[in-house]
């Protein structure tokens, strides 16, 4: 039985890192895609050697379409075949009000969480089809179940994210190719980071005085959803601390 590889976007911190460390455990061939090319040697190598799999490094931006489509078709022959591809880059900057909203932040969210999944999809899920075979998991949030006061854009972003979603499996249905989406509550991550533009005080005020989840718990939820046998499917998975209730409901302990 040959190996099987997975794609994952964003793999270079966070969720991303989290998912190639849990499927690089499980055997998986990874293909590993980020901006931040040092990042991903560190976590390459260090995969290599602990768990003995091959790795292919991409220096991606997922905004860029051109980009995106080059780099897939201009792969080595034997890292063309994708059995799982992971969804997973994404950000959310700033936290304003629709009427102070920074219209660059706005085109950020958008680029990267709508248009670099559509990019990355449209260039991996042909593949997929062809062979009548294949996984995409695509990383939304619980801001795609609930908006939350200034959370509009980002909020409308990972709303888009759910809608494809099913919109991906209707498509492939007939193709054998299943699809995922995972919504994650609170994630201690540099997601929050990325959101306050470097202000890590602030960021960490985001999940002080309770247990938020962390990367790991989500990519073992993805590895969940992968080993299914083949004619299960995890259509649509929330997952939440327990400290967390809702979007903006969570209980702090002084």
């Amino acid at each position: 039985m040959s190996k099987k590889t997975a794609f994952i976007t964003g793999a270079s911190a966070g969720i991303g890192e989290a998912c190639a460390s849990v499927l690089a455990r499980e055997g998986y061939d990874l293909l590993l895609a980020a901006r931040r090319i040092d990042r991903l040697t560190e976590l390459s190598d260090r995969l290599i050697a602990t768990y003995g799999i091959k790795t292919h490094l991409l220096a991606l931006d997922v905004r860029n379409a051109d980009e995106v489509f080059s780099t897939f078709s201009n792969l080595p022959s034997e890292w063309q075949q994708v059995d799982v591809l992971i969804n997973n880059a994404g950000l959310s900057q700033g936290l304003d009000p629709i009427q102070e909203g920074d219209i660059g932040d706005w085109d950020r969210m958008i680029d990267t969480n709508l248009k670099g999944l559509l990019y990355v999809t449209r260039a991996v899920a042909p593949i997929m089809a062809a062979r009548n075979e294949g996984h995409i998991i695509n990383i939304g949030s619980i801001a795609g179940k609930e908006v939350y006061p200034n959370g509009n854009v980002y909020c409308a972003t990972k709303y888009a994210v759910d809608a494809l979603t099913k919109g991906m499996r209707i498509d492939l249905l007939n193709k054998h190719v299943k699809v995922t989406a995972i919504h994650p509550g609170m994630v201690e991550t540099e997601f929050s980071v990325v959101r306050f533009k470097g202000d890590e005080e602030r960021a960490a005020a985001v999940y002080q005085n309770l247990e938020p989840l962390v990367a790991n718990d989500i990519a073992e939820a993805v590895w969940f959803a992968v080993s299914r046998p083949r004619h299960v499917n995890i259509n649509d998975l929330v997952i939440m601390p327990t400290a967390q209730a809702t979007a903006t409901l969570t209980v702090r302990e002084n």
